[in-house]
């Protein structure tokens, strides 16, 4: 695992713990009970009952929906339109918790049945991208089954601590306690999650996210926005590979292809990190790189017969010591 791969199981540890956490201590929340958010431990309401108490003018609570409701909402939607205009889904390959459960499935399934999902036809290659064997082994469903319950189950309380009082709900449980209502969103939230998580996880992900969704068509807006990038012109190196940046994708998309059928690219990484494994003892390195500005117009305007040229600084870095030294020496020539 690269370091950029060790970066990013760590964001996506500290953030489902965040998601877990969050309504616990009042990071924020909407509480059914008193009808109204919390944030940062703060009470956040638009302050409307001060309205109907006559303690203020319509023109201020005007001003409150504004400056408590309007603005917070259209700040965080703007950032994340402009985050993904210019850098795609990273929220998805990053940070999102569904994701992170995504990909846990998906490695441990791989060592049950050989293959990420129930619904691809063929099992992967035995031989991952860095030399090493996964064989698909039966007993792991007995690791797969229970996984999935327990991730289904926990989101499923999650959930409902994000509408509730979390001491409510966590001290129900430990006591055994629940109200009615709350064994029913429990026990029916488990079981469709259970559901999503074994059989719809990239599918979700891919056709049915809606944030995703967006993120990827904010991505597609912008023909500079960061995406995964390939050598094109070095697909020679390929020729040995067995495909390794496609098995590992988490998505089932191929990363050598153009942009428009990469829409839901979570920008996780994996397949450029495959490649420089697969290509480790290649002097020239990677095929796969995430590129942007004018290094990114290859993947994102090649479409119907047409290839932009890919610049040569994009993967300047790919060019082995004996090249960089002949082009050094070109330079001192030249002076």
């Amino acid at each position: 695992m690269s370091n950029t791969q060790q970066k990013r199981l760590w964001f996506q540890a500290g953030f489902f713990i965040l998601f877990v956490m969050a309504p616990i201590f009042d990071l924020f929340r909407f509480d059914l009970n008193v009808k109204h958010f919390f944030f940062l431990g703060f009470n956040w309401t638009l302050g409307l009952d001060d309205l109907l108490a006559q303690k203020i003018s319509a023109g201020e609570a005007a001003l409150n929906i504004v400056l408590r409701g309007g603005l917070p909402i259209l700040g965080v939607i703007g950032t994340g339109i402009w985050i993904s205009w210019k850098y795609g889904r990273l929220y998805c390959g990053w940070l999102c918790p569904h994701f992170s459960v995504v990909e846990t499935i998906n490695s441990v399934l791989r060592r049950a049945i050989g293959k990420q999902s129930l619904w691809d036809k063929h099992p992967l290659p035995e031989r991952n991208a860095d030399g090493s064997i996964t064989k698909a082994n039966p007993l792991y469903w007995l690791v797969v089954v229970p996984l999935a319950l327990a991730f289904a189950f926990t989101w499923a309380v999650a959930l409902l601590t994000y509408l509730l009082p979390p001491a409510e709900i966590y001290g129900n449980l430990w006591h055994g306690e629940l109200t009615g209502n709350q064994a029913r969103f429990i026990g029916v939230g488990s079981f469709l999650f259970f559901i999503e998580f074994m059989f719809a996880r990239h599918l979700f992900c891919r056709y049915a996210c809606a944030v995703g969704l967006f993120q990827s068509l904010a991505w597609m807006g912008n023909r500079k926005a960061m995406v995964i990038g390939f050598d094109r012109k070095r697909a020679e190196s390929c020729v040995d590979c067995n495909a390794a940046c496609d098995n590992v994708c988490p998505m089932r998309i191929k990363p050598r292809s153009i942009k428009r059928h990469m829409f839901t690219c979570t920008q996780c990484g994996q397949c450029a990190n495959a490649c420089s494994q697969v290509q480790v003892n290649n002097p020239r390195g990677t095929l796969l790189k995430w590129v942007e500005d004018e290094c990114a117009l290859d993947k994102s305007a090649r479409d119907f017969g047409h290839h932009e040229s890919i610049p040569s600084h994009c993967f300047g870095s790919n060019l082995g010591p004996e090249i960089k030294t002949i082009t050094s020496l070109r330079g001192e020539i030249a002076k």
